[in-house]
């Protein structure tokens, strides 16, 4: 029996779950008072609420004509269909389904943003909605404000509730009462609606070399995962089309912008850029990146503002990281944009490729780390040395171990080797066959000192001591990948500071330092570091591009030159989510500066800051025959519940002049936003003139991406 109930039930459940979904909906009514009048009419009053179908009705007095079907109802009415559409209106006459029927002084509110007011609003079939005689606005109107910023006037409007979308005819665009545009025909999406084909607001710049011209985007939505942007840009001087392609994969993403253009900077030439990016994910957890930067001149970023590249990069990366492995491949080429390298660029790296792999296997309770890599850089000269191209294979096998003594004492143990072949052209300082091995072992031990104090504060120092020596054994070889040396909290406990594989740091050195971290559950943290190198031998050689030398090849501008580097004192201090600094210096024993930088950056309701310093000495083998002194200032400043202003610039100290600087001023209330601007680049090249730029643009609330913010709302008191 209890098997044949159960046998009933799985069989009745499809039929009942079918029963349900064809069922129609039922209407709701609730109310202070109901009463049946005669002519078989029903009257409700008092606070009376209908709900069908998730249309919710909310009005004084309903009266239901049977006969007829029909509902008259007197206002205030409030009506709400779905979650984004509210109808307020006085009276109104629909059909018992909500579906159909007029509205009358009525007013339409799209995503709490966007209001229709009309003398006559009519539902059609429950997805569209006319309106007569309308005006459409996301500004506040009140008494004191009877004028709102922007409004569009219009005969007729549709919403289509279903595609999201709203079509005027006769419309007329006015800013503060006045008219300024009329359009016979005007679609715009409704603030619920975040993707559609349509154009987009335009957009006015002014440059000294452009002069005025305007900007008008369509966007083209091809589909749910890929849209188009098309934008003509013309002016006096410029006839350009830029393009904006995105789409998303269920894999990936891809992404390109370019542009097309004929001016009077290169009445000659056609003009363009082509910049893409894209990262595919595959199976057996790889990942591809591509990216894709091309131009036609190198001016034409800076021209037009794009981009302040100087150097441009196009290549594809192939990696997987796994916990015990990791595979990483990758194939690039280089362009220069640099004015004092554009007469050397056939002598410049033109194709770099990489492969690498590292697999961690456990061994002795620790780890032995195996790993193999190829380097291949060319160039598109042939001349003897200039031209030099060379190849890279290496091996490298490392154990690696740790221990915790009962005192809390930390130590690290690293030992292994690397070596090398390499194969070079072009360059007669050298042979075609290169070898050397580089054997190597590290020891650092580390004692963290806990302190916890009042208020949950806790205060940790770490003395840390490192022992490391390194040696080559073989030929000399070329250095392609460590002619940049950075000497920084990152590297200070490193075997080697060379950033790449061509120079290592060779002898007995001891690097020591402390770090110390206080942290407090308010949000303030302070993070510091001090430390410096020991060597057993000095390193002076300057590292010529062609040589090793002894013991590797430090210059003086790195601060790790001679027997003892420079000091290294490094700091980060955090105030809660608003405020935070960071500041790194390089200085000898008189306190001279070989680097000195800081960021600070501050946010709050009102002030925006972000701010970078930095000094660094001239290092003629780092090709930087100068100081680089400069600061750099980006900041805005609310001056009021709609104005804000904002600054930057980048100061050269070196030169005593501006690089570049900027003003802006922004107007916002919770309708609209207009943008000023004024730049100026003062640098000059012989492909690149100083320039001016001014911008200018307006985004409506309420329309397109636009969106509505409260805290730019006007003040009404009546």
């Amino acid at each position: 029996m209890r098997l044949l109930c159960l046998a009933l039930i799985a069989a009745l459940l499809p039929l009942a779950a079918l029963a349900q979904a064809a069922a129609p909906p039922v209407a709701t009514l609730v109310a202070d008072r109901v009463e049946v009048e005669t002519g078989n009419q029903l009257v409700a009053e008092g606070r009376v609420e209908v709900l069908y179908d998730g249309v919710r009705l909310q009005a004084t007095r309903i009266t239901y004509d049977q006969p007829a079907d029909r509902l008259m109802i007197t206002g205030p009415i409030t009506l709400r269909d779905g979650e984004d559409t509210v109808v307020l209106a006085d009276m109104a006459e629909l059909d018992a389904d909500l579906q159909n029927g007029v509205l009358r002084s009525a007013r339409m509110v799209l995503d709490q943003q966007l209001q229709l007011a009309a003398t006559q609003l009519a539902r059609v079939s429950g997805r569209y909605t006319e309106l007569s005689n309308t005006v459409a606005s996301s500004c506040e109107v009140c008494a004191e404000n009877p004028i709102p910023t922007w409004e569009i006037r219009a005969r007729r409007v549709v919403h289509d509730q279903q595609e999201r979308q709203l079509y005027f005819e006769n419309a007329q665009f006015r800013v503060l009462g006045l008219p300024i545009a009329f359009f016979p025909y005007l679609r715009l999406p409704d603030p619920t609606l975040t993707r559609t084909s349509g154009l987009l607001i335009p957009s006015i710049r002014t440059t000294s070399q452009l002069g005025t011209g305007v900007k008008v985007p369509y966007f083209f939505r091809l589909g749910d995962h890929a849209d188009l942007t098309l934008t003509p840009y013309l002016s006096t001087s410029t006839t350009t089309l830029e393009a904006r392609y995105r789409q998303a994969f269920r894999f990936g993403t891809l992404k390109f912008d370019a542009a097309l253009t004929r001016d009077d900077l290169f009445p000659d030439d056609t003009r363009y850029y082509v910049f893409g990016r894209g990262r595919l994910d595959l199976p057996r957890d790889f990942r591809l990146e591509l990216d894709i930067e091309e131009v036609s001149d190198e001016a034409y970023l800076i021209d037009y503002g794009y981009s302040d590249r100087d150097r441009l990069e196009t290549g594809a990366r192939l990696f997987r990281a796994r916990r015990d492995s990791l595979f990483d491949a990758s194939l690039s080429g280089f362009e220069t944009l640099r004015s004092s390298e554009i007469p050397i660029r056939d002598q410049l790296p033109g194709v770099y490729g990489t492969v690498s792999y590292e697999r961690a296997i456990r061994a002795g309770g620790g780890q032995l780390v195996l790993g193999g890599d190829l380097e291949v850089l060319s160039r598109r000269s042939s001349l003897p040395t200039d031209g030099r191209d060379t190849a890279r294979l290496g091996f490298a096998a490392e154990y690696r171990r740790s221990w915790l003594a009962p005192v809390g004492l930390l130590a690290d143990l690293n030992i292994g080797a690397d070596t090398d072949v390499y194969r070079t052209f072009d360059d007669p300082n050298f042979p075609d066959y290169n070898a050397r091995l580089v054997p190597h072992a590290a020891a650092t031990l580390r004692l963290p000192l806990q302190r916890n104090g009042a208020g949950g504060v806790r205060h940790l120092i770490e003395p840390v001591v490192q022992l490391a020596w390194s040696d080559t054994r073989g030929d000399a070889v070329p250095n392609e990948d460590s002619i940049l040396v950075e000497f920084d909290e990152g590297n200070l406990f490193a075997l080697s500071r060379f950033p790449g594989q061509d120079r290592i740091e060779t002898g007995v050195r001891a690097n020591l330092g402390v770090r110390y971290t206080r942290t407090a559950p308010s949000g303030w943290t302070l993070g510091a570091v001090l430390g410096r190198v020991w060597r057993e031998d000095a390193v002076n050689d300057l590292g010529a591009r062609t040589t090793q030398g002894p013991g590797g090849g430090f210059s003086p501008a790195s601060g790790l030159f001679g027997t003892k580097s420079d000091w290294l004192a490094a700091a980060q201090l955090r105030l809660g989510p608003r405020f935070a600094v960071t500041a790194r210096a390089v200085f000898d024993d008189d306190l001279e500066m070989t680097k000195n930088e800081a960021r600070l950056g501050y946010n709050d309701d009102r002030l925006s800051l972000e701010t970078s310093y930095v000094f660094l000495n001239g290092d003629a083998s780092e090709n930087r025959p100068r100081d680089t002194h400069e600061l750099t200032l980006e900041t805005a400043y609310r001056l009021s519940r709609h104005w804000t202003g904002s600054f930057n610039t980048r100061y050269d100290f070196d030169q005593d002049r501006a690089q570049r600087s900027g003003v802006g001023l922004q107007y916002r209330t919770e309708c609209i936003t207009v943008d000023l601007s004024v730049s100026r680049r003062f640098t000059e090249t012989q492909a690149v003139s100083a320039s001016t730029q001014f911008g200018f643009g307006v985004s409506l609330a309420g329309v397109g991406n636009g969106r509505a913010d409260s805290t730019y709302r006007k003040t009404c008191n009546g």
